[in-house]
């Protein structure tokens, strides 16, 4: 989820205190210690609550920054990561991928659960279409290139040396990605949903080889974006990167695309800017990101199953969350509705 201008649910408090998911006067321990130039009466905001991790503006009344830790209640395994999220951001700073500055880690002795604090952003998040009517249909058009655009320098990125190349084990990827989303699925499940069952079977018998290995952001939408101010088409931030790893990139684009098939609305309460028909459709994506990085998509139908599965699954542990009353903010009763006509769509897909 993204990091400025759209708060779920405001809730401030200061050092003295709690806000739900933080505990401030650790925080301000924690601060002291690690966080150069911090004045110290440390006060929170919860910006984004629950759909992924859970995302905090906080400020000693000069500086300010982002928190983000991991949401509340039950974790399905491997999701969530702080170390990794962390770690692809302090390693990118120089690569020509816009990221926030790296501040510091922390595990789970602080607040409980581990967390990571980055430098703020300022910027722009189109997250819903009433902050995609604020764009003129030039501007749209250029700005949803111009993030091809950045995925494509992103998937250009040197894995072979340096941190990023202990990120994950490339080779294999899309193997374990197939098993690793059913996986999830049979944990966070709160029906049974035979289209699954299908689009597993399916992916399971077409598997490819990698296509290439690159950083893979894992979540690559438009709302995943921190966008310049004064011109929209400028991506000054990618954010949310606790799914990144190393793995093939043709992943990170047919996601992209996925986001964008109208199925996805009612994940983010039903005017996803990424569902807009203002955007451009699927193919000018595609054809504009092989243009951008030289990559041709190969083994598509794959692809785009495996993004659906993994929209299908994400929708429906969003949605397990909210059951147990473990997110926090509003437009969270829609995302169920999401989840079958995801699964629906990625057996679709995957038949070509």
């Amino acid at each position: 989820m993204s990091v400025t201008d759209t708060t779920e649910t405001p809730g401030t408090t200061d050092a003295v205190g709690t806000t739900d998911g933080l505990d401030l006067a650790a925080l301000d321990v924690f601060l002291h210690q690690h966080v150069d130039g911090y004045r110290g009466g440390v006060t929170a905001e919860l910006v984004s609550g629950g759909r992924s991790n859970l995302t905090y503006r906080v400020t000693d009344g000069e500086h300010v920054w982002i928190l983000r830790r991991p949401p509340l209640g039950t974790l399905t395994p491997s999701a969530h990561d702080m170390g990794r999220e962390y770690r692809v951001v302090a390693a990118l700073a120089g690569s020509g991928v816009p990221v926030a500055p790296a501040v510091a880690l922390a595990d789970d002795a602080v607040l409980g659960v581990p967390f990571a604090l980055t430098g703020f952003v300022d910027g722009i998040v189109v997250r819903s279409e009433d902050d995609l009517a604020a764009l003129d249909d030039p501007t749209v058009r250029a700005t949803a290139f111009s993030l091809v655009d950045t995925l494509a320098a992103l998937h250009a990125v040197d894995v072979t040396t340096g941190p990023l190349a202990e990120l994950g084990r490339p080779a294999g990827y899309l193997r374990r990605q197939v098993e690793r989303w059913y996986g999830q699925w049979q944990r966070v499940a709160t029906r049974e949903l035979p289209d699954v069952d299908t689009l597993h079977g399916l992916l399971d018998a077409t598997c490819p080889a990698e296509s290439d290995h690159a950083v893979v952001h894992g979540d690559f939408r438009i709302d995943n974006a921190i966008l310049d101010r004064d011109d929209p088409t400028v991506v000054r931030a990618l954010v949310d990167w606790e799914m990144a790893t190393l793995g093939d990139p043709l992943a990170d684009l047919a996601l992209h695309v996925v986001y964008g098939d109208p199925v996805f609305a009612p994940v983010l309460a039903g005017a996803a800017a990424s569902t807009s028909p203002r955007m451009p459709g699927a193919d000018e994506l595609v054809e504009h990101y092989a243009a951008s990085s030289g990559r041709e998509p190969r083994d598509w139908a794959f692809h785009r199953g495996l993004a659906y599965l993994k929209v299908a699954v994400i929708a429906e542990g969003i949605h397990a969350r909210h059951l147990r009353g473990d997110t926090r903010g509003d437009g969270f009763a829609t995302v169920g509705e999401a989840t079958a006509p995801l699964a629906a769509a990625g057996v679709v897909a995957a038949r070509g």
